[in-house]
């Protein structure tokens, strides 16, 4: 399906299918599954963006976005700015993202909720007496939708899928809180096509503006939602067309079996989780480090050799060699080598390992440059991540061998509760100072009972000082 040939008449745009499952679906249609884990995943980026706070380029886009002024209509989270709904919805983006700790999903290959959560939280805030059963039905339906472009495709990501996908998502949600009629929705996804944005070369080089790109899709979902309400026109076959979505940013794709099962199958509940703050991609590898690391005891001082043998898709995007002695945050988080070193000599990671002093620890690039990282010949699948073989060889001839076949955090491998609100909790304590200590347990709290909040606003008066 690459050729740039018209679509037939006969065959409506795969977006209207999304519209129209976005405008008719209620909580009710909702599955048990889908609103526990629409719960879990909203608190877990809630904790990832405090974190977030802490990363490089905060100071430096809180400057300018302030610095645009304009209605103090939307919060930013954490630091309680008051700004226009876009550019809140970018920080916040921004803050959810940028540690790459927040929720994957790993068949569709992007970010969901740092799209869909922000931009409903920005647009809830404007509406105003929005409840939390309606923010969560919105940002059920914009993972939906997100999720439903990305697994869609075939072909080798090429785009910054989490913000290209994800800005057709954030309409959805925004457009759910506003409850737009179907013509208004698609005039939406219309205009935010026109917008939307994202490139794989800042990831490539680990520049700090890629962390940004799901910030910018968010600020463009709300500016797309807002033309819409006053009747600008957007264009209709945005999906399938002569110069669709999927033929310009993806290539090969085969839509109709998700849109069969649209309100049948809730992508929501396939969400995975992440344990560590560093590439989803990473996290096969760094689980077998992990379960080898502390069955037998292996010492960084210990080793000989670590190789890890992954999907191509990994083998593109995180297995990249540690060759600088200074790499930036963004890089160091999505290269292999240095998140296994550091989970050789700690026994874990966390966002301090990838930010001042801890990038040029010396002992950690020793031990990386004994891990490689090879693409496994025999694993032809473009979008996968899994399975991924570890090997490590011992100074002393002693070779470990593990395979992960679902990284930790998957929803065949998940996290419990436990470790669910641990990992929440420790963001908390990272970025949160300043807040009430007792707002934390505050907001698990209220979004565990989040379907019968009668505001948005207690969530946003929670993460505000």
């Amino acid at each position: 399906m690459t050729d740039l040939a018209p679509q037939s008449s006969h065959k409506a745009d795969a977006i209207h299918s999304f519209v129209h499952h976005a405008s008719i679906s209620r909580y009710e249609d909702l599955s048990a599954g889908a609103i526990k884990a629409t719960k879990t995943f909203l608190l877990d980026t809630l904790g990832v963006a405090i974190a977030g706070t802490l990363a490089p380029g905060v100071p430096q886009m809180r400057r300018v976005i302030r610095g645009w002024g304009g209605k103090e209509e939307s919060t930013v989270l954490v630091f309680g700015d008051r700004l226009p709904a876009p550019s809140a919805a970018m920080a916040n983006s921004f803050f959810m993202h940028n540690q790459e700790f927040d929720c994957a999903h790993d068949e569709a290959v992007l970010h969901p909720f740092t799209t869909a959560l922000p931009v409903a939280l920005s647009i809830a805030e404007t509406r105003g007496n929005v409840t939390g059963r309606e923010l969560l039905t919105a940002v059920a339906l914009g993972v939906d939708v997100t999720c439903s472009i990305g697994i869609s495709s075939r072909s080798p990501l090429a785009h910054f899928r989490p913000g290209t996908a994800g800005a057709f998502g954030s309409v959805a949600a925004a457009g759910k809180l506003l409850a737009f009629d179907e013509k208004t929705l698609a005039n939406a996804m219309g205009i935010v096509y026109s917008q939307i944005c994202g490139t794989l070369q800042p990831h490539h080089e680990g520049a700090m503006v890629n962390s940004m790109q799901t910030g910018f899709n968010a600020r463009a979902a709300i500016t797309a939602i807002e033309l819409a309400a006053e009747g600008v026109v957007g264009a209709s076959d945005v999906m399938e067309g002569r110069y669709g979505y999927f033929r310009l940013f993806e290539g090969e794709y085969q839509v109709d079996d998700v849109i069969a099962n649209l309100g049948r199958i809730w992508q929501v509940e396939r969400v995975s989780h992440k344990p560590f703050p560093s590439g989803r991609l990473t996290h096969g590898v760094v689980e077998a480090t992990l379960t080898l690391r502390n069955q037998h005891g292996i010492a960084p001082e210990d080793v000989d050799e670590i190789e890890a043998t992954v999907p191509p898709l990994v083998h593109r995007l995180v297995g990249r060699p540690l060759n600088t002695s200074a790499p930036t945050t963004q890089y160091a988080k999505l290269s292999i080598p240095f998140v296994l070193a550091n989970i050789i000599i700690k026994g874990d990671v966390f966002v301090g390992d990838f930010m001042g002093d801890a990038l040029v620890d010396p002992e950690v690039h020793k031990l990386a440059q004994r891990i490689r990282v090879t693409r496994d010949a025999d694993n032809h699948d473009e979008n996968a991540m899994t399975p991924v073989r570890l090997r490590i060889r011992l100074k002393s001839g002693q070779v470990y061998e593990h395979q992960v076949e679902r990284a930790l955090g998957h929803p065949d491998n998940p996290l419990s509760r436990e470790q669910h609100l641990a990992k929440f909790r420790r963001c908390w304590e990272a970025g949160a100072g300043h807040l009430p200590p007792a707002n934390c347990q505050a907001l698990i709290d209220l979004v565990d009972r989040l379907e019968d909040v009668h505001t948005v606003e207690e969530i946003v008066g929670l993460l505000t000082p």
